[in-house]
């Protein structure tokens, strides 16, 4: 959508967290004097602006004025499923979104990144690609015949409305595209990272296939100028890739020779982790970088926080911080990265209707000893565990209410010298806030507890 075509329109910003916060302030600037709608089920604090100029719809109610403006822009978490359920004016108002109108009116060219797993870690290593390439007096950038200007956007990095304000077409915008962002999108990045597709958000769509389909929009409107680079193992990613008219770049964990040669010396471990670097490396290629740059931004990069992040050694026990491993397959790489070191690991939280088979079996072939279960997904996990067990020994588990029970427990339980792992295979809502917050108290009550 036109910046232009917003001029004339009552506009609704529909959720009003991180996202919805930056939406507002673009809109501001943009159109000082425009009264805007704000529509949130939660309170609002630190809204600083004149009550004329703002129309505010919270609470239990807060759908209800949907059907009163012309233009919603959504938070990405909110399901498009609530508007089926609205009743609506004769002329339905247009649902749009950041990401949209960002590709819509963005005069740079965009690097985007999505995947059911890894896309913060390979957006945040592309940018800093990117950067090492720019800094670099060999740097020929290909790509765009001129010197760029990297930025981090999207889930990863800033809200990207602001960014129109300063735009130019020497800006590369390195986005981190969720499925949710992804799905009403009318244009794709030139330049597509496609990592892999997993079962996820199933209490958010209908069905996996429709979570297939909003991601497929990353190359569905790619032309023959663009370039997909994608993940050749990923079954399903492939069968997407094959449909995409741009130029194709497929990866694995062994494309790049000169990456392989210095694995000992990368901090990020694990095979996925290594896919995600290749990927990564294939776009500094495609932008003309430098062979010596690209392995001097993998060397220098660092895990990033609640992915797989080791917490450090207490009490003998080595802790590993993968809060955001919120899909069975994601802790199934955490364990195979790890290896079996691993003795505890703690499993469970919000229910999101995924098939938990893949996990239990890996639990029980990593002779796992201790299982911390969160509800109320972790009865759903211990069930697919005992039922894939057979009459092979189950580990020893524990239905943890609270984060320092679990930490507790996995002191008692977990010997000298092995792993105690944090990799719930489930979203954390219900007993915490985020991800984050999970990941931020196993932090707090590992350190807490070591000292007991």
């Amino acid at each position: 959508m036109k910046l232009q075509d917003l001029k004339n329109k009552k506009i609704l910003i529909l959720g009003f967290g991180r996202e919805g916060r930056d939406t507002f302030l673009f809109l501001r600037k943009l159109f000082p004097e425009k009264v805007l709608g704000i529509a949130d089920k939660n309170k609002i604090s630190n809204l600083k602006t004149q009550n004329s100029k703002i129309k505010l719809h919270l609470g239990k109610n807060y759908l209800k004025a949907i059907g009163d403006y012309d233009v919603i822009i959504k938070t990405p978490g909110i399901s498009p499923k609530i508007f089926a359920s609205q009743k609506l004016r004769k002329t339905s108002p247009k649902i749009t979104s950041q990401a949209e109108i960002f590709f819509d009116n963005c005069p740079g060219k965009i690097v985007g990144i999505t995947g059911t797993k890894g896309k913060g870690t390979t957006a945040s290593l592309i940018y800093d690609i990117l950067k090492a390439g720019a800094a670099s007096k060999e740097a020929s950038l290909a790509l765009f015949g001129r010197r760029i200007k990297a930025h981090l956007i999207g889930n990863i990095g800033q809200p990207v409305l602001n960014y129109l304000f300063s735009a130019t077409p020497k800006d590369v915008y390195v986005y981190e595209l969720s499925s949710h962002q992804l799905q009403n999108l009318k244009k794709s990045p030139q330049i597509a990272v496609f990592l892999n597709i997993y079962q996820a958000h199933l209490d958010y769509y209908k069905s996996f296939k429709e979570y297939i389909k909003a991601k497929a929009n990353i190359v569905k409107y790619q032309g023959k100028k663009d370039v997909l680079v994608y993940n050749a193992q990923d079954p399903i990613v492939r069968k997407i890739a094959q449909k995409s008219k741009a130029r194709k770049i497929p990866y694995n964990s062994t494309k790049y020779e000169f990456i392989t040669k210095i694995r000992n010396k990368i901090s990020l471990v694990g095979k996925f982790n290594l896919e995600n670097i290749m990927a990564a490396t294939a776009v500094g290629k495609i932008m003309g970088i430098s062979d010596r740059d690209i392995i001097k931004a993998v060397l220098n990069f660092k895990p990033l926080p609640y992915r797989l992040e080791y917490i450090g050694t207490y009490r003998g026990i080595k802790f590993y911080n993968d809060s955001l491993a919120t899909v069975p397959d994601a802790v199934c790489r955490a364990i195979e990265a790890l290896g079996n070191s691993v003795e505890t690991i703690f499993l469970g939280g919000y229910e999101a209707n995924v098939n938990y088979r893949a996990l239990a079996k890996k639990v029980l072939a990593s002779k796992i000893r201790n299982v911390i279960l969160f509800p109320p997904s972790g009865k759903n996990i211990w069930a697919e565990i005992t039922t894939a067990a057979k009459n092979k020994e189950l580990p020893q588990h524990f239905w943890a209410k609270n984060m320092p029970e679990g930490v507790k427990w996995a002191y008692q339980q977990t010997q000298k010298g092995k792993i105690a792992l944090l990799s719930c295979g489930s979203p954390s809502y219900g007993l915490f806030k985020n991800y984050k917050e999970r990941g931020n108290l196993f932090k707090q009550y590992v350190k807490k507890l070591a000292k007991n």
